[in-house]
């Protein structure tokens, strides 16, 4: 089998960098109800989630999310305004995730214990969370210390988790991170028989991005044994990953 090809890198984004605390308040607002200095630091202005594009089977895939919600920017949450945590929660992982697209960011970051804050939000029940979180996680292990972070953290178990949302930006998010993640060490995990035969079951999609997507990583992150044997197990056994809803 071919050796898989290293993935490309990125064309980074200019993304600002947080004033001081910026971030501190970004996680505050994450583990508290409410941000203890909402009009103390500025939020980036920046709401789409975008990773890099790469060639896929003679036509180019680009994984982009859609906007947090209008207004992705703005900072912190109101004195009082409880009801919209949750809001303020996804807004804050979007802008987050927005940062880990620049390579710049990775060591402030990483500093900050964001990749284990993303490994948390994996399990969360917002799908919306959920989504930011594997996005920001798509984005930074672009990195080799920071694959390596998320290897040793045993994240490879929630990524592939992902893989049964029922949100399509989670899902291909998650393909795409399995394949960043995927080295000789790793590829048992990143390339387990449960992945194998979902990756299957996606390519034969009719959503061309998410079929592509998997006809990909078959193609290139798995050998024709492993295709060959999760496609006669899957003749006998019923799949238990859905498609994600269109």
């Amino acid at each position: 089998m071919a050796a898989a090809p290293a993935p490309p890198e990125g064309d980074a984004r200019a993304v600002s960098r947080p004033q001081n605390g910026g971030w501190g308040c970004f996680l505050a607002t994450l583990k508290r109800p409410v941000c203890l200095h909402p009009a103390g630091h500025s939020a980036p202005e920046l709401s789409v989630i975008s990773t890099p594009r790469f060639q896929g089977n003679g036509e180019a895939i680009e994984v982009s999310h859609r906007r947090a919600r209008d207004g992705a920017g703005a900072a912190g949450v109101p004195a009082g305004a409880r009801h919209r945590i949750p809001e303020a929660k996804e807004q804050v992982l979007a802008n987050l995730a927005n940062f880990a697209y620049d390579p710049k960011n990775y060591e402030y970051l990483r500093q900050l214990q964001v990749l284990d804050l993303f490994l948390d939000m994996l399990t969360e029940d917002n799908e919306t969370l959920v989504e930011f979180a594997i996005g920001g996680l798509c984005n930074l292990c672009l990195d080799k210390t920071n694959k390596e972070y998320i290897l040793e953290a045993n994240g490879v178990e929630p990524i592939i988790n992902c893989l049964s949302s029922p949100n399509e930006e989670t899902v291909v998010s998650a393909v795409t991170t399995l394949m960043f993640l995927t080295t000789p060490q790793s590829r048992h995990q990143t390339t387990a028989l449960p992945v194998v035969e979902c990756m299957l079951r996606f390519s034969l999609s009719a959503n061309k991005r998410l079929s592509n997507l998997a006809t990909l990583f078959l193609e290139d992150y798995c050998s024709p044994p492993q295709v060959e044997e999760a496609r006669n197990l899957s003749k006998h056994t019923a799949v238990g990953i859905p498609l994600p809803k269109d």
